[in-house]
């Protein structure tokens, strides 16, 4: 290596550290609740400048906590969003580093939104989501959120992801998951689903298989049309076709 290339290379190092040292000195105050609202606007701003992967970081911090009054956190929240999606596709892992300790994954869905194709973003939702599992948790809101925003696409890959979810101890899990199971259109999901509608204790659930077999004009097979008949809400019915109407 010549001298010059030498002492370039230093000097990149060195630039390079200075530039993410700059950045964790914006962060700490753009993800400082208890800083004074000027303080942290001007590091949210200062962080948009930057447009690399450690500012796009300390931006993500700004969506963690809520402050009053409500227009000036809106205001902070819009300038950080604007901020991580002009960093373009280098903010994509520091959008998944904080979706994996998050509570609440609205910000980084509409982030990653500005940043994927339609199918980029629905294998990503379902990375996601393959970190949760039905049983019991005290906190599931994100699960939740993925799983409603799954409702909103057609894909292939959508409907062996969430039908695990059907027999989730969440009432709102299972409830999402019949929507989202039922957006993808495929009557390999019929089997799951009549079970759902025949062993589901809530009447919400229920309701919704029940309105969405009688729109989709599904059949019920035969040999579950009993227990299905059985378990229908009273609004709906099972004619002799085995298809659900609603009264």
């Amino acid at each position: 290596m010549g001298l010059f290339n030498l002492f370039k290379s230093k000097s990149g190092v060195g630039g390079e550290k200075r530039a993410n040292s700059a950045a964790s000195k914006w962060a700490d105050t753009a993800g400082n609740k208890r800083a004074q609202a000027y303080d942290r606007q001007e590091a949210i701003a200062e962080l948009c400048k930057m447009g690399t992967a450690e500012a796009a970081e300390g931006l993500m911090r700004r969506f963690s906590f809520a402050i009053d009054p409500s227009i000036t956190d809106q205001e902070e929240k819009d300038a950080a969003f604007e901020g991580v999606v002009a960093a373009g596709h280098v903010a994509i892992e520091p959008v998944r580093a904080f979706v994996a300790k998050a509570e609440s994954l609205a910000w980084p869905m509409r982030i990653m939104k500005e940043l994927m194709t339609d199918d980029q973003l629905v294998e990503e939702y379902i990375t996601w989501l393959s970190r949760w599992d039905t049983e019991y948790s005290k906190f599931v809101d994100p699960k939740l959120q993925i799983l409603a925003e799954l409702e909103e696409y057609e894909h292939p890959s959508i409907r062996e992801a969430v039908e695990p979810f059907l027999q989730d101890v969440n009432e709102p899990a299972r409830f999402h998951a019949v929507a989202a199971t039922f957006a993808q259109r495929d009557p390999a999901s019929i089997p799951l689903l009549v079970n759902a509608l025949i062993d589901d204790e809530s009447v919400r659930v229920r309701i919704k298989i029940a309105d969405t077999f009688a729109s989709l004009g599904w059949e019920i097979p035969a040999d579950k049309r009993a227990a299905v008949r059985d378990a229908l809400p009273p609004q709906f019915d099972l004619v002799r076709s085995g298809k659900i109407t609603k009264q």
